[in-house]
């Protein structure tokens, strides 16, 4: 079996600081680096590691940082070869900011990852055969991920959503093609219209999407745990205790740890858990893609634990 990332591709340009910058000051960082980036590069990079295997579809520009892009996706065993180059505009770039306590701001340029549309849904419908698992972010146009579950769902591909970031509207009729769900507080609250703060009110916002017609909703606390309910049944997973350097990705990390472990045969319990484990694990370095653990460090980390 394998799974296949539908998404975003970006270089990130991080900038690292004592403390994020509140609007309209300036203040001197400490360091500032590149890394390969994008919400569905980072789910690649965080389950291709886990050897499982993993392809990505999505588009990068035709520039430097495309190719820079490219190069580095299939060093991390990313299969890159339905990465369509599009000549028209430019790779998809995040501008990031790190403070000193590992939290971050970041603003994103889509470029690439906005003229995704349903050529290339047709192009990823040809290939989900065999695949345990489509993972989406909403990081392109959300009419075209939609489109992307719906063949996903006829096919029998298990659907696995990270509702980020959010659209002012999340369409009600894509819940119903959603088997996972992996909204963090923030976007827990956007979705059910109230604040998720807590392990109850996180509780709350899980029953809440499933009733809405989403088979199983995760709702990560941060450094607390990870909620899910299903139809059946509602459990809570501790988050896992690491020295945090940065947060950038963590989520990512998640949903690759995720799905490598269903690809593996695993139960959503234990799958939640090997999430928990690489969100964990992806903090305790800098970066997003960089940052993802490979499987010697990840089985070391869970059987300490």
């Amino acid at each position: 079996m394998s799974i296949i990332i539908f998404g975003s591709v970006n270089i990130d340009l991080i900038a690292t600081t004592p403390r994020l910058p509140t609007p309209g000051e300036t203040i001197n960082g400490n360091n500032f680096f590149t890394a390969g980036g994008g919400k569905g590069a980072n789910q690649a990079v965080a389950a291709a590691p886990l050897d499982i295997p993993t392809k990505i579809v999505g588009r990068v520009g035709n520039d430097n940082f495309g190719q820079q892009l490219l190069v580095s996706l299939s060093t991390a065993n990313v299969d890159t070869t339905d990465v369509l180059v599009d000549e028209n505009t430019h790779t998809g770039v995040a501008v990031i900011a790190v403070g000193a306590s590992g939290e971050n701001n970041i603003i994103v340029v889509p470029g690439a990852n906005h003229s995704i549309n349903n050529t290339d849904v047709e192009r990823l419908k040809n290939l989900l055969s065999d695949v345990t698992a489509l993972l989406l972010q909403l990081e392109i146009p959300v009419e075209v991920a939609i489109s992307a579950a719906k063949v996903a769902q006829e096919m029998g591909v298990k659907v696995i959503l990270d509702p980020a970031p959010m659209p002012a509207n999340f369409p009600n009729d894509f819940y119903n093609l959603i088997d996972i769900i992996t909204p963090n507080e923030i976007e827990a609250s956007q979705l059910v219209g109230f604040a998720v703060n807590n392990q109850e009110t996180a509780m709350e916002a899980a029953v809440e999407l499933c009733q809405r017609g989403v088979k199983n909703a995760v709702v990560k606390i941060g450094d607390r745990g990870v909620i899910c309910a299903t139809k059946e049944e509602a459990f809570f997973q501790l988050a896992f205790v690491v020295k945090t350097i940065d947060t950038v990705a963590a989520g990512d990390a998640f949903n690759g740890g995720l799905a490598a472990a269903l690809d593996t045969g695993l139960s959503l319990k234990e799958a939640v858990k090997w999430g928990a484990a690489a969100g964990a694990l992806c903090t305790t370095k800098p970066g997003a893609q960089p940052a993802m653990p490979d499987r010697k460090t990840f089985d070391n980390f869970l059987l300490k634990r």
